[in-house]
């Protein structure tokens, strides 16, 4: 009896093992936000190409529309999912409702180049001289974006 315990044991860790493996070799096929940042750092010139996996956390509207990976789009950690408005037109009418509404709390892929982006602050009009940096992938294109 105290064999075929063992034995299942055994099988039991073996297939959990596959399981395990087979879930990493998937996650890794994506890059998640803090990887991108990190990464996109690493190369401002040129940024970091892939296919990002984002839960939008936040979102807004300004000249486009922004898929945000932290509730707080200032945040060092943030990729940000700018979505030019042609293409957040063509998502209203795919989506039956404004990207930045329909995506809030989904899960996405957005393939791309994830580059660092200059925010400047101004104030009333002018450059103060002082900005921070945001990491932004740029769609152009509504194929660019599966929901999971």
């Amino acid at each position: 009896m105290t064999r075929w315990i063992m034995v299942l044991a055994f099988s039991a860790v073996t297939v959990l093992s596959g399981c395990a493996s087979s879930r990493e070799q998937v996650a890794s096929q994506f890059i998640d936000p803090g990887e991108a940042v990190l990464r996109a750092a690493a190369a401002p010139n040129i940024g970091i190409t892939g296919v990002f996996a984002v839960t939008v956390r936040g979102t807004g509207r300004a000249k486009a529309v922004h898929l945000n990976s932290e509730a707080d789009y200032r945040d060092p950690r943030n990729l940000s999912i700018v979505i030019v408005p042609a293409v957040a037109a063509e998502l209203e009418h795919e989506l039956g409702s404004p990207p930045e509404k329909a995506l809030r709390g989904k899960r996405i892929l957005v393939s791309g180049t994830a580059k660092r982006t200059r925010i400047d602050f101004v104030v009333h009009g002018r450059p103060t001289g002082k900005y921070y940096y945001q990491t932004h992938v740029r769609v152009t294109d509504a194929s660019q974006i599966k929901i999971l």
